[in-house]
């Protein structure tokens, strides 16, 4: 009874309480024109695990990362999650929607937080972190408004280098706004064009993705430079969230905020999400940033404790007046991300950095080798960059899925002065061979 809780019976007998002949009735005021006279279309009721063998099926129709050599990226990445991550998190003290406005039932994922803000301005550089964003695309949104609100601008300068779907979620927190969004063309080499000549006293930030989204990486320095000379912000978002155990710090390159998605470290590419984004800046900027702040205490009797702090419950219920309209965050991605983190150390995560950096330039050299293939873009990469093909983007991604892998994203929608081409990402889940493998698909030479 605990999935069909009305029987025959107990819908008579609900009938004669309320004192209603039949169901006919009860619906009586509802027109004849949107009742529904017929039996719905679906397929008869079967047993629990005769439902369990179709899922079964149905989902092993899917290529994932288990059952296909993977090298797709663009924004979700396909990183190791240690079994310890799953187990932790599924901890009852975790598995609950409590909000933690009251400390004193809620230390453990006030400290978890903590922990988390403390990490990511580790890797930023950054003086002071929230306690996360939705994801990447509405962490780099809401830095540009954060941007906005110090510097009381609205001018925005992106470069073509900023995620397309990061791009088309920041045009939606404007609309209405009346801002005005300039993009910096990409160059030959696959970094952005010189942004000094697009900013001007009326812009308030510059906003650049590290590494890009072709995997280029930018010139940071220089779009500080360019950012600060104007006294506009600068934003750089991070996509893959791992490069930053192993590039210079954004915080030590410049930058005023720093934002981006962190579902590499720990959490599921699960489809596309949830995932779990990022947002870091200087001290100075703290009353500016978004969502919930936790801060490190002492009780009465000198205790440590975690609280919320800086804003109380009534700052993101108070419509025009709130600083953004992000009240909460997932805190479960969250709390994987940062047992990640915890479980990687700094070394650790540094050595998986570098492993992701010499599988990507192995790949590079096997395609610099092999005939039919090209590096269109000569900027340095840290695990992600595109292979020009010899036909079609289709055609050598369709010969990889046949091979049984996953060859990456095609760029003809993205990047069309680059077509044919793919966008190939390299982590420390697939092997040597796979490379050479896939290698092999994109070229054709294998038919």
């Amino acid at each position: 009874m605990r999935y069909i809780p009305n029987t025959d019976r107990d819908i008579e007998h609900m009938l004669e309480v309320i004192g209603i002949p039949n169901l006919e009735a009860l619906f009586a005021t509802i027109p004849e024109s949107d009742r529904l006279r017929s039996p719905i279309e679906v397929p008869p009721s079967v047993s629990e695990f005769e439902v369990l063998r179709e899922l079964s099926q149905m989902a092993a129709r899917n290529a994932n990362s288990d059952t296909h050599d993977w090298f797709l990226g663009a924004g979700t990445y396909a990183h190791f999650c240690p079994s310890a991550i799953d187990a932790l998190v599924s901890r009852a003290e975790f598995l609950t929607a409590y909000t933690p406005y009251q400390p004193e039932i809620s230390q453990g994922t006030l400290q978890a937080i903590f922990e988390w803000q403390t990490m990511i301005c580790e890797l930023t550089g950054m003086d002071v972190a929230n306690a996360s964003m939705y994801d990447g695309a509405s962490a780099a949104a809401e830095a540009v408004l954060m941007a906005m609100r110090v510097t009381r601008r609205s001018r925005i300068v992106a470069t073509q280098g900023l995620s397309p779907t990061y791009l088309e979620v920041l045009r939606t927190y404007i609309d209405g706004l009346e801002a005005e969004l300039i993009v910096v063309p990409r160059g030959p080499d696959g970094r952005s064009e010189p942004i000094a000549p697009y900013v001007d006293s009326e812009t308030a930030c510059v906003i650049v993705q590290q590494p890009s989204f072709l995997g280029t990486l930018e010139d940071l320095p220089a779009a500080a430079q360019a950012a600060h000379d104007q006294s506009a912000q600068l934003v750089v978002t991070v996509g893959e969230a791992l490069s930053l155990a192993l590039l210079t710090p954004p915080g030590e390159q410049g930058a005023d905020i720093v934002c981006g998605e962190a579902q590499s470290f720990g959490v599921p590419m699960s489809i596309g999400g949830p995932h779990v984004g990022f947002l870091t800046t200087r001290k100075e900027c703290v009353r500016q940033l978004p969502g919930r702040l936790v801060g490190e205490t002492v009780d009465s009797e000198g205790r440590r404790g975690y609280v919320l702090t800086l804003a109380t419950r009534e700052q993101h219920i108070r419509r025009e007046r709130a600083t953004s309209n992000i009240c909460t965050n997932q805190g479960l991605c969250l709390l994987m991300a940062t047992i990640y983190l915890a479980l990687m150390g700094r070394r650790g995560l540094r050595e998986l950095a570098e492993i992701n950096l010499s599988k990507a330039e192995y790949a590079k050299q096997r395609i610099r080798a092999t005939e039919g293939l090209s590096l269109p873009l000569e900027a340095p990469t840290f695990n992600e960059f595109v292979v020009s093909v010899p036909d079609s983007a289709d055609a050598a991604l369709e010969r990889a899925l046949n091979a049984g892998i996953v060859g990456g994203l095609k760029l003809d929608g993205y990047a069309p002065d680059l077509t044919p081409s793919v966008l190939v990402c390299t982590t420390e889940l697939v092997s040597a061979q796979a490379i050479d493998r896939l290698v092999e698909a994109l070229s054709g030479s294998g038919r």
